[in-house]
């Protein structure tokens, strides 16, 4: 990596900071960054060696931090096939099916157009839950995943997701749908802490333990060998929980008990878990995540494509709950970016109080759900909620000493005129604000909204015939 770089932000329209409450706002307008870190915010003048990005007309955010990916799934976009399928139905459609027609070449592709389609929204750090593993694999995901991060720049957290049991519906798949064992799982988490974790509170690697269900991918006695190997190793713990009722189900049929409870008695529950989705869940389910201080990653674009549900954030927030945002896999979302990701948060919560809405005369209390999430809200758990599930306490936030990891954001396009509050304007009108700038420890990544070296259109070609090949290997007849 290059030295980071110092910067005088100069004349920002509005800044939003990431935290709550009267701090959520602050006046600036000029943020000095010095040695990767922020060093100043108010109404500074120039130092000799700094370099100035004039933000006037501009917002500046935190960069988010994005707790729930499957980058290999950028190539699988719109598959006819699982597009108007649910949950379980889908997996089988599409990720499954496709599992064995990746090799290395797509598999690098797929990570570099998710990424980059991440940073081209003001993304700085993504945790990715990569479960495309099976015996005898040809190429190393894991190092891949790494080395597309470094090369754009980016803080990546690797999930380490895989199976040691399969579902019932993947019997007839591919072999690339072969369990691993658990000696073999528990030795790459191992290996990669050891090649590749950072602990610090601004680390750019991270490893995180994280089996791809904790209902259906292994069993309960090996879930409890993950999570004591977690802690052991300074490890923390991330799963799918609860995505749709067949988990509430499952658990009763398997287990004699709610989701949540058996995580609870496979010592996965605490402040260093957190789940994707939580869509379907018992009151006393929430209770139970909260008291224990586990996290969420709510993912509201894919949950709605697949027919799932709406996470209730509020109740699980108020319980106690960390809660954060993912972008879940492009195979259940077509768009894995971080501003359609909070748009849809925002709206959705909205929409979700909303239909609970009954006429006075039935018993009910308000008219609408308008007051369910506010953008601050959405602000928070994309950027401070997001640091604080990983345990990246140094990023998140705009405040002097933090990591300057930033967007800035042009509101240049029509879609933002005529706001009357400019800072809400990349969450609140949708679409994708143009980026002027991405600081990620200092460094730029995003420079007047594009990648330095990048060939987009090169990229789109490559992208086109990926797709043909993969179809060509998953037998798809065109």
């Amino acid at each position: 990596m290059n030295i980071p770089n110092n910067w005088l932000i100069r004349n920002a329209s509005a800044i939003m900071t990431g935290l709550s409450g009267s701090e959520a706002r602050i006046a600036g307008p000029d943020i000095r960054v010095t040695d990767g870190r922020i060093a100043a915010i108010g109404r500074l003048e120039a130092l000799p060696g700094e370099a100035l990005i004039d933000a006037r007309d501009c917002v500046v955010y935190p960069a988010w931090v994005n707790t729930h990916h499957h980058l290999f799934q950028s190539l699988l976009k719109g598959e006819p096939q699982g597009l108007n399928q649910s949950l379980t139905a889908w997996l089988a459609a599409t990720p499954y099916r496709f599992r064995a027609a990746f090799d290395e070449h797509s598999f690098r592709l797929a990570v570099r157009i998710g990424l980059i389609e991440l940073a081209r929204s003001g993304c700085a750090t993504v945790a990715d839950h990569h479960y495309l593993y099976y015996p005898g694999m040809p190429f190393d995901g894991a190092a891949i995943l790494f080395e597309e991060a470094d090369a754009l720049g980016l803080r990546f957290v690797l999930c380490r997701g895989g199976a040691t049991q399969t579902r019932q519906l993947e019997a007839d798949l591919p072999q690339a749908l072969r369990p691993e064992k658990l000696d073999d799982y528990l030795a790459d988490i191992e290996r990669l802490t050891a090649q590749y974790h950072d602990p610090a509170s601004d680390a750019r690697r991270r490893i995180v333990v994280a089996p791809t269900t904790t209902l259906h991918s292994t069993t309960a006695e090996e879930l409890c060998e993950t999570a004591r190997l977690a802690r052991r190793l300074g490890l923390r713990l991330h799963s799918h929980l609860s995505e749709t009722v067949d988990y509430l189900d499952a658990a009763r049929a398997k287990f004699g008990m709610t989701p949540v409870q058996f995580c609870a008695e496979q010592e996965w529950l605490g402040p260093d878990v957190w789940f994707a989705h939580l869509v379907k869940l018992l009151p006393e389910e929430i209770r139970l995540l909260g008291s224990s201080g586990s996290g969420i990653a709510h993912c509201p674009q894919s949950n709605g494509r697949l027919g799932s549900g709406i996470a209730d954030l509020p109740a699980l927030e108020a319980a106690g709950v960390r809660v954060s945002i993912g972008v879940d896999g492009a195979a259940s979302n077509e768009a894995a970016d971080m501003l359609s990701e909070t748009h849809a948060a925002w709206l959705l919560q909205r929409a979700r109080k909303g239909e609970q809405a009954k006429p006075r005369y039935a018993g009910g209390t308000f008219e609408g759900g308008a007051d369910a999430a506010s953008i601050e809200d959405v602000l928070r758990w994309g950027t401070a909620g997001g640091a604080q599930v990983l345990g990246l306490d140094a990023l998140g936030t705009l405040q002097v000493g933090q990591a300057a990891d930033l967007a800035i954001y042009g509101l240049d396009d029509p879609r933002y005129f005529g706001l009357h509050d400019p800072a809400i304007g990349p969450i609140a009108c949708g679409g994708r604000a143009s980026v002027k700038a991405l600081l990620v420890g200092g460094q730029r990544v995003v420079v007047d909204d594009r990648l330095p070296g990048l060939d987009l259109a090169a990229l789109g070609r490559e992208a086109n015939a990926a797709v043909l090949q993969l179809q060509r290997r998953a037998g798809v007849r065109r």
